[in-house]
């Protein structure tokens, strides 16, 4: 089965960084796009990045470009959002799933944990 782990999270002030992570497994990495998609306290699901197989082609939402950087190493099945610059409005649960950013994220059904993420003074 699908299986999705995000790490990395924490609470950071305005203005530093964070690095999260997504160890993924039952199905094949290497083959498949992938996104970072977050939710922020009463709101629904927002994409935030994603990335083709290869890691050639990113993607942003226009919220961050310009501070994350999405990548990717298929030998190790892992996914990762470099985050700079953060600003409470970033403050979310982070999430990572196959797909990019015309998928329909509420049809998904192998959502990971997550992990939260708080920039705040």
């Amino acid at each position: 089965e699908v299986q999705l782990v995000e790490s990395g999270g924490g609470l950071v002030q305005p203005g530093g960084s964070l690095r999260l992570s997504c160890a993924a497994s039952g199905f094949t990495f290497s083959a498949n796009a992938m996104s970072w998609v977050r939710q922020a306290p009463g709101k629904g699901l927002e994409w935030v990045s994603s990335i083709s197989n290869g890691g050639y082609t990113r993607s942003y939402s226009d919220s961050v470009k310009g501070r994350f950087t999405i990548f990717r190493d298929n030998a190790k099945n892992t996914l990762y959002l470099q985050m700079n610059s953060l600003k409470p409005e970033d403050t979310a649960v982070y999430y990572c799933a196959p797909g990019e950013r015309s998928t329909s994220w509420s049809r998904f059904g192998s959502w990971g944990q997550g992990t939260q993420v708080t920039v705040s003074t």
